[in-house]
């Protein structure tokens, strides 16, 4: 027989809203007891009261399965202390994925969606009925985590990486190019007889304004995503710059190709696609293939990581995803990325304003930009790709950098 032994704790009993709430769980309570209890058996064991630290400490000793639910939680202290208070026993953490734990405790814990009934009823049944090796191969993953992850380790910690964000943030100032000559850039253009244009596509070419909001101040991803277009000024002077022959035009997006052919398809430049994997070349080029070096399998790890995630994540579709909803979920992506399954891959993790891109080592902008003008070299000549004027305009990341170093 299971007892599910639950301990509210009374808070703010002065709320009418929780008064309400603590009526309905009573009436739940003895509703499920009378249909399933017996003269010597209850199933459902409930306190509305808190218990001292050793009675408490007690009830998680004993205990074979320690159900966490929460909706929606900073870290949740209880899935600690209940692994901290199992080291006999080696009980069973089903633990939901909203809560904070879920990143450290994930590894040997349940997880579980708390609003996917069914399958917190399928967590708890397969906790009862786990085998003794895995649950306490669980149970020992999770004890080792919280035994060495104390609260001074998490202090210095924090402390190394706020001054190692420091350290970085002043590195940074330094580099910091200075504001751009609009002035000398026009005279330098009218100066020009070879000009190599490179702009970037988000955040460079695109409008970015405030999405509306619906139900509860939320944003859909749809709204946000649809804001993301090409400002029609800018469209305009791209046009121009494509007119003139003596300019070449390159467009760099982390964009799949299609979405740059529908753009872009139009005009006479030069695309990279995915941070320059692909290139749809314009003129009687045909579509230039990626390296024979670049694998363009996706390991298995981080695709295993996709997968989970999608699944998790179900019960939202792509285009309708509460904008916050998707920032946590990016987060926790990333934790689940950065603590494992790429360590031995040939790939890196690029996080940006609005996606978490897994892509090839090797492939940067600067790597892609100089295959590019062997490119402009093969099909024009050495003339072609003899530019006395290159003009870069775009928000690149750190690790882009090479794209300007390229022309030193």
């Amino acid at each position: 027989q299971v007892l599910l032994v639950q301990i509210a704790v009374p808070s703010r009993t002065d709320v009418p809203e929780y008064q309400k709430l603590r009526s309905m769980v009573h009436e739940i309570v003895g509703r499920i007891n009378g249909q399933y209890g017996t003269l010597t058996y209850v199933p459902i064991f409930h306190l509305d009261t808190s218990l001292s630290f050793t009675e408490l400490c007690a009830l998680y000793a004993v205990t074979d399965v320690a159900l966490v639910t929460s909706l929606r939680d900073g870290m949740n202290l209880v899935s600690y202390e209940y692994v901290a208070c199992q080291s006999d026993n080696a009980g069973v953490l089903v633990l939901s994925e909203f809560a904070g734990a879920a990143q450290s405790l994930g590894a040997g814990a349940l997880l579980v969606n708390p609003w996917n009934i069914s399958d917190v009823a399928q967590a708890i049944y397969d906790a009862l009925s786990i085998s003794e090796e895995e649950r306490r191969e669980r149970h020992r993953q999770n004890y080792m985590h919280v035994q060495t992850h104390t609260a001074q380790h998490w202090a210095d910690t924090f402390i190394t990486e706020l001054n190692d964000t420091h350290i970085e943030a002043d590195l940074r100032m330094r580099h910091t190019p200075p504001p751009l000559d609009v002035q000398e850039v026009v005279r330098a253009y009218q100066s020009s007889k070879r000009r190599l244009v490179v702009l970037g596509y988000n955040a460079t070419l695109t409008t970015s304004v405030e999405a509306p909001r619906w139900g509860r101040g939320r944003r859909q991803f749809e709204q946000v995503k649809a804001l993301a277009k090409v400002n029609p000024r800018v469209m305009q002077s791209v046009c121009a710059l494509c007119t003139d022959p003596a300019n070449v035009v390159v467009i760099f997006s982390g964009s799949e190709t299609s979405k740059l052919d529908e753009i872009f398809g139009h005009l006479p430049v030069w695309l990279a696609a995915e941070n320059g994997v692909f290139f749809p070349l314009p003129f009687s080029l045909p579509r230039y293939p990626p390296p024979l070096s670049l694998s363009l399998c996706v390991p298995t790890a981080p695709m295993c990581v996709h997968i989970y995630m999608y699944i998790r994540t179900h019960i939202h579709t792509c285009i309708r995803t509460d904008v916050e909803f998707g920032r946590i979920q990016a987060r926790d992506l990333l934790q689940h990325l950065w603590t494992g399954p790429i360590s031995n891959a040939p790939v890196e993790i690029i996080q940006g304003g609005k996606s978490v891109e897994v892509r090839p080592v090797g492939v940067t902008k600067g790597l892609a930009m100089q295959r590019l003008v062997g490119l402009i070299a093969a099909e024009g000549g050495i003339e072609a790709a003899a530019f006395d004027m290159v003009l870069c305009i775009g928000h690149l990341l750190g690790r882009d950098e090479n794209l300007f170093s390229l022309f030193e």
